[in-house]
């Protein structure tokens, strides 16, 4: 025989009837525990009312479930106060119960939409929205005062055409997203930082090459080391030395198939490839030699994990190539000559750590999902809250 809390789902409770009526089972139940008084806890009480109070109860199956509750309403004869029975799973003025709502909210998670929740369930589309956005709440209350990780990631993502960016910033150490700022200036992002609390505790910041961001972090952020993407590194001097090619050959930079080659690292061409490429750059030998520095360059900003000592001589190149770019006749290699300079230690630094921010970028990929499946978001919170908890 099913006991009555197995077959109701919370403790305490006893069923006196079930019957099905109407597409619904309806369970009658009672809770006998001994009531006291919410305002001044006291047991003095007497009887003034007594109702059954219907609200919905998570299914059983394929079948919908409301649960008939007889409730009475006491008096306190210490405080002279009124007040109705609570009920343990079901919270004041609720029309659901907790289980229930809950099942709502992690069905709705799992990707079956609104509209199909509310025909199976018979309630509002707006209430599955609402009962799903105070799950949300509730598990990220939990995570509203945490601190500032060591190792923060920093990049921006596009959010809508009429708000324009948002700002991400990620744990990397622990692979999640702390949080997401709208806005990517340093006048959007200055109200934020100001009240972050535990910015003493970041010693790590990973950051694309963003001036706002540097000085963001330089102002808000005084204990951490800034570390450059080393991907954002790199596609900037394939794009400086593409627009170079562009100068140099106009008609040889729309070949598709020369512009594959040329963007790939040289270790990672096939000997077919590498013959092919050779041939083209055998004719013009001033492309060859700053694709060969090109190269180098690429080489010597993919180094990881060097040590203090180490460091000294791949600095000494490092400014070398510098020099060389400067002195270029060629104005995107100026151009690019001018951007190292003034992240030299910021690039420096990135050979010391080996943090990047693949995990942020791979988050992106994650958000525009987010944004896909609820066909946009025109409310900034709403996404906020989704990110906070679906990518943590």
């Amino acid at each position: 025989m099913i006991s009555s809390e197995a077959l109701v789902g919370l403790p305490g409770y006893e069923v006196t009837g079930i019957e099905e009526s109407e597409g619904f089972v309806r369970i009658s139940a009672r809770h006998p525990g001994s009531a006291r008084c919410p305002h001044c806890d006291g047991a003095n009480l007497r009887l003034k009312e007594r109702r059954v109070r219907r609200v919905r109860h998570e299914s059983h199956g394929s079948r919908r479930c409301m649960l008939c509750l007889d409730a009475h309403k006491w008096c306190c004869r210490c405080c002279g106060k009124t007040f109705w029975q609570r009920f343990p799973g079901l919270l004041p003025r609720r029309r659901a119960t907790e289980p229930f709502r809950r099942s709502v909210s992690e069905r709705h998670w799992d990707g079956i939409s609104r509209a199909r929740l509310s025909e199976r369930e018979r309630i509002g589309s707006a209430t599955v929205e609402r009962w799903y956005l105070d799950y949300l709440n509730r598990l990220a209350s939990e995570r509203k005062n945490a601190s500032c990780p060591r190792v923060l990631g920093i990049d921006e993502h596009f959010f809508t055409r009429r708000r324009g960016y948002a700002t991400t910033f990620c744990d990397l150490a622990r692979k999640r997203v702390f949080d997401v700022v709208l806005g990517r200036s340093e006048a959007s992002l200055q109200g934020y930082l100001s009240h972050l609390k535990g910015k003493e505790r970041v010693q790590v910041v990973c950051i694309d090459l963003s001036p706002s961001y540097r000085a963001l972090v330089r102002k808000h952020f005084p204990n951490a080391r800034i570390v450059a993407d080393r991907f954002h590194v790199v596609r900037l001097v394939n794009q400086r030395f593409l627009e170079c090619w562009k100068l140099l050959d106009p008609l040889g930079c729309r070949n598709r198939g020369l512009l594959s080659l040329m963007r790939r690292h040289e270790s990672r061409l096939s000997p077919e490839q590498a013959l092919k490429l050779s041939s083209y750059l055998e004719a013009r030998l001033a492309l060859k030699e700053i694709y060969r520095f090109k190269q180098q360059l690429v080489e010597l900003l993919c180094i990881k994990s060097r040590n203090k000592s180490q460091c000294y001589p791949l600095v000494a190149r490092l400014l070398e190539c510098i020099r060389e770019l400067k002195e270029c006749k060629l104005p995107p290699l100026v151009s690019l000559g001018e951007t190292l300079e003034s992240w030299a230690e910021e690039i420096v630094t990135m050979w010391r750590f080996t943090r990047n921010n693949a995990v942020t970028e791979g988050f992106h990929n994650k958000m525009e999902a987010l944004s896909r499946q609820a066909y946009g978001f025109r409310n900034f919170e709403h996404y906020r809250l989704r990110v906070r908890v679906m990518c943590a």
